[in-house]
């Protein structure tokens, strides 16, 4: 069952007495420890819990006591902690000290959409709602850490977590992860932000030693972690990893300490990845506070239940104990913990939470909805007609459930509905009769630490003879939805390797082109969270993007297939036509990189490194088509100038020129005339969804400042702005500019 927090209801009884009195109005004297205190600052709290505790307690706090825990203090009632992955939903409950499930039955939750999903909403609203949703689960199941947002950039598309992240842009990632943040933490459940930081690749995260130049870090991959400190205020953050310069992230001083701490201001704990840390003494004067996974990480298993072995656990009190390791760097971790413990475990004014609850999956589809991109709709052959007779759905990923696999975001859930579910059951309000055939064969399993989907998708027949069934069914079709793409398996969307390629897997590409010689009316809806090649696009009519959609997958995607919803989605990462054309491996480089690896791209990351090459892409960043038109007027700003420290606002008039009711996402973009270092072309620093019935006009407006204007000077160490001319670029998508405007910098 759910653990009782004793130290909450103690810490609650204690506060009703303090706010309400014991025997009258009269408020009661309080003579307890403040850190039970409710009415004292954090600070005090923090610090008079630090000056009761032993050494002993101190080296506890700072390791791990199970799988997913942390003891706390029980002498002085302070609490356990209790993390959970995610950031999709909250997984399922594991063994103590095994990654196997408990064998609960009371554990099962709702799958929300790939991060990749919320990101390609480019919808801040939905961005809160997900926080808000998640967030009533962790609180529900009791947990005080949620092991998520992820927002590191999406460099290359062989990335296999890539469909945990949040795509190639530090602006949008930034803005997205923001209200997912303060709406989570509302539950009193805290984000722990991750992968801090330069985790762009999984095969060798474990030895890869990254490198770069400090402008292409500051500009293109801490941005999205800054604003989730400064802005979304995570109370915790998760160390990656790999190497950075030849030191191990959770063991660093440069990423966890100057810039996580002295530069941001950061107050909150950093944990480690699980079985990420190698070492007590760099460790112990590093910026890392709570150690997780080491010997039990499933990686180098020496021993079971081995938590006073950690390299901060008797290790490291037996070099405090003689000197040779500082107290005061262990009390600056165990401030840093308490603060959380305070913040989440200890919080007496937590709501209660909700599981499985009809909200949660009406979030679920509601942003599942709004993240799916219309790539491609020629001849306006979507949505489907309310005249047509008979659909054929093919594709194993029309019936393969896609919430178990994948790595540590895999899930238990109450229900996942498959998109041929989803289509079959929209269909028949129309009367339309749909048909399922196979394909394809990819992967028939279905289990992930003892989570199974209890699916059998074994299958006897050939290749060869799954293409002729599908041809043969699809001559007679009024529409044929192929349903492809990736799946969670090792080597395709997953945690801990890569992609060996940007192509289809599982011979997809041949039955695409079958498809399309057979039926002109073929819809191909790719299931993934990167980027695929697709040699057959100008034979396809219509093609979506439709991610990992979680629980609610099957009704999204028939809500945008049928029309119910009016697709809004746009591409958070740049389709290349091949993989040379992306810039880490414009040079034809894999992904087996072992060692030292410097990423010579710089910033010129996505739709930068296409625009400074001029490189047409497959589909461009920011790119998404929608059932209606949009027509955009002229840009108008409030001044010709800005003034250093100054800002101004520009206003772009946005009519819905079609028939039927949409969304269009309104892209701002930043371009620098002259500049003494080298800038992309132009650079996204600002983005508004507007909702239009159809003839409806709508004023968009920005504000912008001058820090829209900077770029960082690696040499003097700041973020720096040009006096000069800039444009403002507006549009629809990084290759779809519709108006422009200039003004100048004084």
């Amino acid at each position: 069952m759910y653990r009782l927090n004793l130290t909450a209801i103690l810490s609650a009884i204690l506060a009703a007495a303090i706010f309400s009195g014991c025997c009258g109005s009269q408020a009661a004297h309080y003579d307890g420890p403040v850190y039970l205190n409710p009415q004292a600052s954090l600070d005090e709290r923090v610090e008079d819990a630090i000056s009761r505790m032993t050494l002993e307690e101190k080296v506890a706090m700072v390791h791990a006591q199970s799988k997913f825990s942390s003891p706390g203090v029980a002498r002085l009632g302070i609490s356990e902690l209790w993390c959970t992955d995610g950031p999709h939903g909250i997984r399922p409950e594991v063994l103590w000290d095994e990654w196997e499930q408990a064998g609960w039955t009371n554990d099962s939750v709702v799958a929300y959409p790939a991060l990749t999903a919320l990101a390609a909403t480019w919808n801040r609203d939905m961005s809160a709602l997900y926080g808000k949703s998640i967030g009533e689960e962790a609180r529900y199941r009791e947990k005080d850490v949620l092991l998520g947002p992820g927002v590191n950039i999406y460099r290359t598309p062989l990335n296999g977590r890539n469909f945990e992240y949040m795509g190639e842009d530090p602006y949008l990632s930034a803005r997205m992860v923001v209200p997912y943040i303060q709406e989570l933490q509302k539950n009193g459940v805290a984000a722990c932000v991750k992968h801090f930081a330069l985790n762009n690749e999984e095969a060798y995260r474990h030895t890869i030693d990254v490198d770069l130049d400090d402008r292409a870090l500051y500009e293109i991959y801490l941005p999205a972690f800054k604003a989730a400190v400064q802005e979304g205020g995570a109370w915790s953050i998760m160390s990656s990893y790999n190497l950075y310069k030849g030191s191990w992230v959770c063991s660093d001083t440069l990423l966890t300490k100057k810039i996580l701490r002295d530069e941001w201001g950061f107050d909150g704990a950093v944990i480690s990845d699980w079985g990420g840390v190698h070492s007590t003494d760099e460790t112990a004067h590093g910026g890392l506070d709570l150690e997780f996974g080491t010997w039990t990480d499933g990686l180098t298993m020496g021993a079971t239940k081995a938590y006073d072995n950690y390299y901060l656990a008797a290790p490291y009190l037996k070099k405090l104990r003689s000197g040779e390791l500082p107290v005061a760097d262990l009390d600056t971790k165990v401030r840093n913990v308490l603060r959380l413990i305070i913040r989440t475990a200890m919080n007496t004014g937590k709501p209660f939470g909700a599981l499985c609850s009809e909200a949660h999956y009406a979030a679920a589809r509601r942003i599942g909805g709004e993240g799916i991109v219309l790539l491609k709709n020629d001849s306006a052959l979507l949505p489907v007609k309310k005249d047509a007779k008979r659909i054929l759905v093919v594709g194993e990923n029309a019936v393969k459930m896609m919430t178990v696999g994948g790595g540590s975001s895999s899930l238990k859930v109450e229900r996942e509905i498959s998109p041929l579910e989803g289509i079959r059951a929209r269909a028949a309000k129309d009367g339309i009769e749909v048909k399922y055939v196979r394909g394809y064969v990819g992967d028939v399993g279905g289990s992930y630490n003892g989570v199974t989907t209890g699916q059998d998708l074994s299958e006897s027949r050939s290749a060869a003879e799954l293409i002729a069934e599908a041809v043969r069914e699809a001559a007679g079709a009024d529409y044929v939805i192929f349903v492809g793409g990736l799946n969670k398996s090792d080597h395709q969307d997953c945690e801990g390797a890569d992609r060996y390629s940007l192509s289809l897997p599982y011979s997809q590409n041949e039955v695409i082109e079958a498809l399309a010689a057979a039926n002109e009316n073929l819809i191909v809806s790719l299931v993934s969270g990167n980027a695929v090649a697709m040699p057959w696009v100008e034979r396809v009519p219509s093609i979506l993007q439709t991610w990992y959609l979680g629980s609610e997958a099957g009704e999204a995607l028939a809500d945008v297939l049928f029309g119910d919803v009016n697709p809004s989605g746009k591409l958070p990462f740049t389709f290349p036509k091949r993989l040379t054309d992306s810039p880490a491996h414009a040079e034809g480089d894999s992904l087996s990189h072992n060692g030292k690896y410097f990423y010579k791209e710089g910033i010129y990351v996505g739709y930068r490194w296409f625009d400074e090459k001029d490189i047409e892409p497959l589909f461009a960043f920011g790119h998404g088509l929608s059932y209606t038109t949009f027509e955009y007027g002229q840009a108008r700003l409030s001044s010709s100038a800005m003034k250093k420290g100054g800002s101004l606002k520009v206003t772009v008039p946005v009519t819905n020129t079609g028939a039927v009711p949409g969304a269009e996402v309104v892209q701002l973009y930043v371009s620098d005339a002259e500049s003494y270092l080298p800038r992309p072309k132009k650079e996204l620093k600002g983005f508004e969804k507007v909702y239009l019935e159809a003839g409806e006009t709508a004023n968009v407006v920005f504000t912008l400042d001058e820090s829209a204007l900077k770029f960082f000077d690696a040499d003097l160490h700041e973020w720096v702005s040009e006096p000069g001319e800039f444009t403002l670029l507006l549009g629809s998508a990084s290759d779809d500019i519709r108006t422009c405007a200039s003004f100048t910098l004084k």
